[in-house]
């Protein structure tokens, strides 16, 4: 990849601590191969709720609770989230190629509040609904009555041209069972994003939505999981989180990745 290969003012290959929205607004329309994004929920997550509690059992500490100078609360997880997706998914549907498409994490289908059902109705007003891949985490989550126990993915395509899909297999379901394509949940550790996904997450959507060269955008960064798996398959790339920290973390980790890696199918 040219490392001076620029798209909207911005150098692929790059990770950007900005303002998702100011960016996209700087994005040329109909230039993006694939979006594969995991925005904030609006959960307030590790912000003193049960994540947090949880992670003081996992590292095994002392105290009962994680202290809050220890809470990594992530940047627009309140109720500006709702806005917030409500918004990039209408940037996504300008800056999308015809045919291309966005895959979107949106958490469980858990209440009290229908967040899931929300926002794909708001991606197929923006896109264009396409489909919801659960992941089936294989193991129990947080929760009171029923356990969490799944992820869903939430699949727009932009109108006007056959979808981009390139599955070298006529049997790629819309549930993702335990291990399949190596991918496994991640519990996060206190180094790690609180809501870290594994690399064949995304590199399972790169394969079936985009060819080499293509560019992938992820405008909820974290800790650069996504961007990681676009360099290993040779996509040219370009994410934004609008947390320094996490946007340095994402460009070390996509940095330190190899081109040509193969990952699981």
């Amino acid at each position: 990849m040219n490392s001076m290969e620029t798209i909207g003012g911005y150098e692929l290959g790059k990770v950007y601590a900005e303002d998702c929205l100011v960016a996209l607004k700087r994005i040329p329309d109909n230039s993006i191969d694939f979006i594969f994004t995991d925005p904030p929920y609006g959960h307030n997550n590790n912000n003193g709720d049960m994540a947090s509690r949880r992670e003081s059992i996992f590292e095994k500490r002392t105290e009962k609770y994680v202290p809050e100078s220890e809470w990594r609360p992530i940047a627009n997880d309140g109720i500006e989230a709702n806005e917030l997706v409500r918004q990039s998914f209408a940037e996504f549907n300008r800056i999308l190629k015809a045919g291309s498409c966005c895959c979107c994490c949106c958490c469980c289908g858990g209440g009290p509040d229908p967040q899931f059902a929300r926002w794909s109705q708001w991606i197929d007003e923006a896109i264009g609904f396409k489909m919801m891949v659960v992941w089936d985490k294989g193991k129990m989550g947080m929760g009171h009555h029923y356990r969490r126990s799944y992820e869903t993915i939430l699949v727009a395509q932009k109108k006007g041209g056959a979808t981009k899909w390139y599955a070298e297999s006529k049997d790629i379901e819309n549930i993702i069972r335990p291990n399949d394509y190596g991918i496994a949940k991640i519990i996060p550790a206190f180094d790690q994003h609180p809501t870290e996904k594994c690399v064949e997450l995304s590199s399972h959507f790169i394969k079936l939505h985009t060819l080499e060269n293509d560019i992938v955008l992820d405008c909820f960064a974290g800790s650069g999981s996504t961007l990681q798996a676009a360099k290993q398959l040779n996509r040219r790339f370009i994410g934004f989180d609008i947390d320094l920290k996490w946007a340095i973390k994402a460009q070390q980790r996509a940095d330190a990745a190899r081109y040509n890696e193969r990952l699981a199918l």
